[in-house]
């Protein structure tokens, strides 16, 4: 009985002191995030409130559409997901580029830069209608991101290598920020905590390191001389940055912290898009089949898809009679993979089961689709970057 009595007190004991170590652990994995950014719920993988269909309150009675800008034609084509069809389409300003969705899920804008004038601008799409309204004049928004806090956007004007930020409501010019050392500047994404972003340099083969609390640049990374770096996305757990290169075929993999390369992945042709599954164990990238800013029609364009665990390739998917997989992103259920096909003017719908992909027909260079609504308490822009 007295050894009953001590094995039952002993195992109280290491009860007690497993809860402690869990609770210690749990305490040191705290994220702190800078001032008014939402809290990361699971350290260990940024993307779980972004899962299978877990909607916030705010996208309630959003349309599901994907909504595709068409560079040379000046228009959106809008297509209903659950039946591929073209459903409507509408003019924008001059070369739009991106759908981003607003910080707070309301406002998808398209970035209209107007390549080689000075017209720029931003038109908004209630994702309630469907419907555009009136455009917000907007110098070279290439592209556009918003401050982990949700009070800014970020507007990438590419041509001047300049980030501006602006009030995320009314578009409101607010401070800017030059990039010199970054030609070609054009994607980000965000460290856990909030406090960097990375953009690449598409014409420079470097990445960029800004510091968003002061809004400064920290520093610049060359990852190869004659690279393209294009989109990046950060890993679930906010270690790694995994940067698609056009000229070398792959993806490069950064240490955010230390802004150090620790790695290469090679993947396809023209390496471009990237999108984390729902379930963030994989990372879909599209290799847009060419190493050239206009490609041809029909190449050898495909997607890869990288496990985060282990850093490889496991799985990759032509498109019969060829394509160019460029940007897009993953329905709320993780079924489909939408992507524009750049040279091709088409957009492709991969199933993400099995790889087998439709095609339908939208306007002249498709570019940025997105896919709405989107899982997510909140967007940092681009196609959606879900957090």
């Amino acid at each position: 009985m007295k050894f009953e009595r001590f094995g039952r007190l002993a195992s109280h004991i290491g009860a007690a002191l497993i809860g402690v170590c869990v609770t210690t652990a749990a305490v040191a994995q705290t994220v702190t995030t800078v001032p008014g950014m939402p809290p990361v719920t699971n350290p260990g993988n940024m993307y779980s409130n972004a899962g299978y269909n877990n909607f916030s309150p705010a996208v309630a009675g959003a349309l599901q559409r994907i909504y595709v800008p068409n560079l040379r034609s000046n228009d959106v084509y809008v297509i209903d997901p659950t039946t591929f069809q073209v459903v409507g389409k509408f003019p924008v300003g001059r070369s739009p580029q991106h759908v981003v969705p607003s910080w707070d899920l309301q406002t998808l804008w398209v970035t209209n830069n107007a390549e080689g004038h000075n017209d720029g601008s931003l038109t908004p799409i209630d994702p309630k209608t469907g419907k555009p309204g009136k455009e917000v004049m907007v110098d070279d928004p290439y592209n556009m991101y918003f401050t982990p806090n949700g009070k800014e956007a970020i507007v990438v004007a590419e041509a001047h290598a300049r980030l501006d930020f602006r009030d995320a409501h009314t578009m409101a010019l607010k401070s800017a920020l030059q990039v010199p050392e970054c030609k070609g500047i054009n994607h980000a994404d965000f460290s856990i905590d909030g406090k960097y972003a990375i953009f690449t340099c598409e014409f420079g083969g470097k990445v960029a390191k800004i510091d968003m609390v002061n809004q400064k640049v920290v520093g610049y990374l060359e990852l190869h001389k004659g690279g393209m770096p294009q989109d990046i996305r950060v890993s679930p757990d906010g270690k790694v940055f995994y940067v698609a290169d056009m000229m070398a075929n792959g993806v490069y993999l950064v240490d955010g912290d230390s802004f150090k390369q620790i790695g290469f992945i090679k993947t396809g042709i023209g390496t471009h898009g990237m999108y984390p599954s729902r379930d963030a164990t994989k990372l879909y990238v599209a290799n847009r089949g060419s190493n050239k800013v206009h490609g041809p029609r029909n190449g050898p364009g495909s997607v890869s898809v990288i496990d985060f665990a282990t850093r490889k390739v496991v799985a990759n998917w032509p498109i019969p009679g060829g394509g160019s997989p460029d940007m897009g992103n993953v329905t709320a259920d993780g079924k489909w993979l939408w992507l524009s096909g750049r040279f091709d003017d088409v957009v492709y719908a991969f199933d993400t089961a099995t790889g087998k992909v439709k095609i339908i027909k939208v306007g002249m260079e498709p570019h940025g689709l997105a896919v709405w609504p989107q899982p997510g308490r909140y967007s940092l822009g681009h196609t959606g970057i879900m957090r």
